[in-house]
């Protein structure tokens, strides 16, 4: 099995490699790539070492999967010549998300529609991807009417330039300096602050994440007669996501058997004891790949409407898990 990671040098290319070898993904032979200027260096993987290759090298070597994680830009240009060439494609960009061509998956969720003919495969956006695991299940047994997303998002979404931002801020601080000089990614200080902007402004005043969120959860549930409406903001965390999710149901629900349907659902975990304030953080969520569900109560000031709180690692169920995740399907349906 030849596995290509494209973009393995970055932060979410990195934590693939970590997850492949973890879930012991059956890989004989590692392509890693990345752009030209790291053509040649070397990735361990395993015990071994390999070097990195550009783009056309990599098709040249006709891998079984290639999993993209090196922006929309290069996944536009490429995942067609991967593609051609025989590969399955995973791309963990926005760059084919709402192709209508183009699968748009979670596996625990929708993984069936693939097909053999599916040499394309798109994986949603980390914000989606952990709402939907929760969405999904409820949606079958209830019927979404309306959804409220609040998320607090990691500084590691936006890769290692913000993680850097923020350690910057936070040892000027020490050092009793002005952050003046930091480089910053983010159009503010990070640290002690909270940007109620993820991604560039788009239409109607929302932004490109906020707008992720609403398109990706309908195209993923197959079907846009639910409502959702999202405020994403960043906040100074790195260990993973959260969202504060109020969902306003057509049918009426049991809490118990709700929280069971939930507890039933593969990768979700509940994580809700208020007695002894258990419930989910980004700080414990990190590297681990389930996505965590608490404060699940119902919203007292209208009927069938239920508020929970969702927090998952967002570079591995958020991206690397999910992609992964995808690649194990397609070996288990041995169309590679």
């Amino acid at each position: 099995m030849k596995i290509a990671v494209v973009g393995a040098t970055g932060m979410v290319g990195q934590v693939m490699l970590k997850v492949l070898e973890e879930r012991d993904f059956p890989v004989s032979d590692l392509v890693p790539v990345a752009s030209e200027k790291s053509v040649g260096k070397p990735i361990h993987y395993k015990g071994k070492q390999y070097n990195v290759v550009s783009l056309s090298a990599a098709v040249e070597q006709r891998p079984d999967i290639a999993i993209f994680s090196a922006g929309g830009a290069t996944s536009l240009e490429w995942a067609p010549r991967f593609a051609v060439a025989g590969s399955f494609v995973i791309d963990n960009s926005s760059a084919w998300r709402m192709d209508p061509t183009k699968k748009l998956v979670v596996p625990e969720i929708n993984a069936s529609l693939l097909t053999k003919e599916d040499k394309i495969i798109a994986n949603p956006n980390c914000s989606t991807i952990q709402l939907v695991m929760v969405l999904g299940p409820l949606h079958k047994k209830y019927r979404l009417k309306r959804v409220v997303v609040s998320t607090y998002q990691s500084v590691t979404g936006t890769g290692k330039a913000a993680v850097d931002q923020l350690n910057q801020e936070i040892f000027a601080e020490v050092k009793g300096e002005d952050t003046e000089s930091v480089s910053k990614v983010y159009p503010y200080d990070i640290y002690k602050n909270a940007l109620p902007q993820c991604d560039v402004f788009e239409e109607g005043g929302y932004t490109k994440e906020e707008l992720k969120l609403t398109r990706e959860s309908a195209k993923i549930l197959r079907d846009d007669s639910f409502r959702l409406t999202a405020t994403a903001v960043r906040v100074p965390v790195q260990g993973g996501h959260s969202e504060s999710v109020n969902i306003e149901f057509e049918n009426d629900f049991d809490l118990e058997e709700l929280r069971g349907i939930l507890s039933r659902t593969p990768g979700v975990t509940v994580q809700d004891n208020i007695d002894k304030n258990e419930y989910p953080m980004p700080l414990y969520s990190e590297g681990k790949d389930e996505v965590f569900v608490g404060r699940i109560r119902r919203d007292f000031s209208q009927p069938k409407t239920l508020n929970c709180w969702i927090v998952s690692d967002n570079l591995r169920k958020g991206a690397a898990t999910n992609a992964v995740q995808i690649a194990e399907y397609l070996i288990e349906k041995k169309w590679v």
